[in-house]
């Protein structure tokens, strides 16, 4: 198959966060497939390195309509793989920015246009290509099955194309004014309620479930939960209309990136069948964050942005109760000023069984995937995760909510620990079972081999994806 990507970033051009993992890492898992795969993404020349990455000019001008101006951008290609070509379009007005979609201060008041014009732009490059599959992602990119259906309807490069939006978090959808819409080019039969309107106001996303072939989110469980008015953010009815062709396929991670055996930021580098240097890099991350060197503590990890959603109002309503235990948290992350404060507060007070850095620190995440017993993600909801996934080819026995990914990819007592209610009763009943399992060796040994066992890997979601292309292809 050929198969476009259109994305708004991906590893290892830029990230702000997983999506950027999943569409570096998904093109080159489809391409030792077989496939021949493109990914066409914004050329943000403050972050993209052209001499890095061997990118070229390709001489040509691609001109945009926006409303009732026309905008200009350049195109620029390099080689990710043998398979995989990356276009990136250029065009600093809108893409020579210190950030990606924002500043500290809020979004940019422009967003609406930036991303009009980028995919618009982007599908012109895809015509030159004739995919047989457009595959966008999230609000940035969503309007690109909206276009397919309208205006390049009878477009003869797309006659046979079909498209798939991944949702890899509801919560952000491409809310704008109802003033937008004349950007967009299309008539204003495509802002009603069934469409693009969104209780007055243009929603990117919404247009995309409307029109796309075929729906995706990052997980099994997710596309079950955002059905429902809890997890689906006002958009659950759209999805339940469209849920025919919902689908849930677990993201994979790199192993290449993620692996204790290859893993140039750890201590001692460790495998399942010889776990040895795991006590060492759990000695790194005690020293690291100025605990007691204690190998029988068991240590928990966090790696997390600090906020509610990811349940730091959980952690602190029971921070009192956790401070009892003869255990020992590390955490790492940026977020709400609110859990920031509460953090440093209790480190303070109990110097000896909580380490906190409010920062984000590459290599120090590694070695606390590494070096922790348990990994905590007490999510409010959380679509896929990624740190589960990883801690559980680093031996590190995750301690989840069962939301999302989370639940798809934890079993409760086989390969980590999970619990249901949202509560902080709830969170502590199933720590404390975590904390009895490691006090019996045996027991502990076996659930961290079993963790060492399970493969998470792209090439299995990479499958998943080319069934799914195949049976849109069909449709």
């Amino acid at each position: 198959m050929n198969i476009v990507q259109i994305v708004s970033e991906a590893v290892p051009f830029c990230k702000t966060g997983g999506l950027a993992d999943v569409a570096g890492s998904l093109p080159l898992a489809l391409a030792s497939e077989g496939h021949d795969v493109s990914i066409i993404l914004p050329y943000y020349t403050a972050k993209i390195s052209s001499k890095k990455h061997k990118i070229k000019d390709a001489g040509q001008k691609i001109k945009v309509a926006i409303g009732n101006r026309e905008v200009e951008g350049e195109l620029f290609t390099c080689k990710l793989a043998r398979n995989v070509n990356a276009y990136l379009i250029k065009q600093d007005q809108f893409f020579g920015r210190p950030e990606l979609y924002q500043t500290p201060e809020g979004d940019y008041p422009d967003n609406a246009e930036r991303f009009i014009f980028f995919t618009r732009a982007a599908l012109y490059v895809a015509s030159t290509i004739q995919p047989d599959i457009i595959h966008c992602h999230d609000w940035q990119t969503a309007l690109a099955p909206v276009y397919l259906k309208s205006i390049y309807k009878n477009l003869k490069a797309f006659a046979g194309t079909k498209t798939l939006l991944t949702i890899h978090n509801l919560g952000y959808q491409g809310l704008f004014s109802h003033n937008d819409m004349q950007l967009t080019g299309l008539g204003w039969e495509y802002f009603t309620f069934d469409k693009l309107e969104f209780y007055g106001k243009l929603n990117f996303l919404k247009g995309g479930i409307a029109f796309a072939d075929g729906i995706s989110t990052v997980s099994r469980k997710y596309a079950e939960e955002i059905l429902t008015q809890e997890y689906g953010c006002g958009l659950e009815n759209a999805l339940a209309f469209r849920k025919n062709v919902l689908t849930g396929i677990v993201n994979g991670i790199d192993y290449a990136e993620w692996n204790p055996s290859l893993d140039a930021n750890l201590t001692a580098k460790f495998s399942a069948k010889d776990i040895k240097g795991k006590s060492a890099n759990k000695e790194a991350v005690q020293k690291a964050y100025k605990l007691p060197v204690k190998a029988n503590v068991p240590l928990i990890g966090i790696i997390s942005r600090l906020t509610s959603q990811k349940g730091f109002d959980l952690l602190e309503t029971a921070m009192p109760e956790l401070m009892k235990q003869d255990i020992q948290i590390v955490i790492l992350g940026t977020g709400e000023k609110k859990y920031h404060e509460m953090l440093l507060r209790v480190a303070k007070e109990y110097p000896s069984k909580l380490g906190v850095r409010v920062a984000f620190d590459n290599t120090l995440a590694h070695q606390i995937e590494a070096g922790s017993d348990m990994f905590l993600m007490p999510s409010r909801y959380e679509p896929c995760g990624l740190n589960q996934l990883i801690s559980l080819k680093y031996g590190t026995l995750p301690i989840v909510r069962a939301t999302g990914g989370l639940d798809d990819t934890i079993q409760n007592k086989v390969n980590g620990f999970k619990f249901s209610e949202y509560s902080a009763a709830a969170m502590l009943a199933c720590i404390g079972e975590a904390l009895d399992a490691f006090k019996k060796p045996d027991q502990w040994k076996k659930l961290m081999q079993t963790a060492f066992a399970c493969d998470f890997s792209w090439g299995a979601s990479a499958k998943a994806y080319v069934e799914l292309y195949k049976k849109m292809m069909k449709s």
